[in-house]
């Protein structure tokens, strides 16, 4: 795919330990964590299939930053509905395999988090093709990339709130990265190839 879809992951989740949980510390507009109704299904629904790329990044994104640990859904679930609307060929998918481990959290951090009543969303502030994209097209060279071949970069904020010490807290991040997909004309929906190390977006 490149270099720009050369990349490796970066674990984000610290291994469990007596601090708070990851991303709690700074507390912020207290909320109270959301009751969910009885009988909530187990398994995520997945990702809706479809051939433009701006909704397909968007789709992605939440599905990477969108995830509550009060649910009964564990983690391999959000990783599954992501490897779901990988690349058909599998050439990318050990590649992104590791991506999709850099942003979500490991098992033993989900087990972790769990105890605090753990969610997260995202509020996407931008979806836009970055501008250096046309000079990554540019190196790969014609004909090494299918067509449809893109990349969008989503710039939003990661919220994460919880319960810590019997009170409830949250807390605000900025985010940036890079989601790189295939669609349209090689497949009549969108595909999943890679993503960018978090806050290391193609400009």
């Amino acid at each position: 795919m490149g270099t720009w879809l050369a990349i490796t992951s970066r674990p984000s989740n610290p291994p469990p330990g007596s601090a708070p949980p990851p991303a709690l510390e700074s507390a912020i507009d207290p909320v109270t964590p959301i009751p969910h109704p009885a009988g909530v299904a187990e398994s995520l629904k997945p990702l809706a299939k479809t051939s433009s790329p701006a909704r397909f990044a968007e789709a992605v994104a939440h599905a990477l930053f969108d995830w509550d640990t009060t649910w009964p859904a564990p983690v391999s679930d959000y990783t599954g509905r992501l490897l779901a609307v990988a690349d058909p060929t599998g050439e990318e998918s050990p590649g992104l395999v590791a991506d999709i481990a850099s942003y979500l959290p490991t098992t033993g951090s989900w087990v972790f988090l769990k105890q605090y009543y753990t969610r997260q969303w995202l509020e996407v502030s931008s979806v836009t093709v970055p501008e250096l994209w046309t000079q990554a097209l540019a190196e790969a060279g014609p004909g090494s990339l299918a067509p449809g071949t893109t990349a969008y970069t989503i710039r939003a904020v990661r919220h994460r709130a919880g319960v810590w010490e019997d009170e409830p807290v949250s807390s605000a991040h900025d985010v940036a990265f890079t989601i790189f997909m295939v669609c349209e004309p090689s497949y009549p929906a969108c595909h999943l190839l890679r993503l960018s190390r978090l806050d290391e977006p193609l400009d």
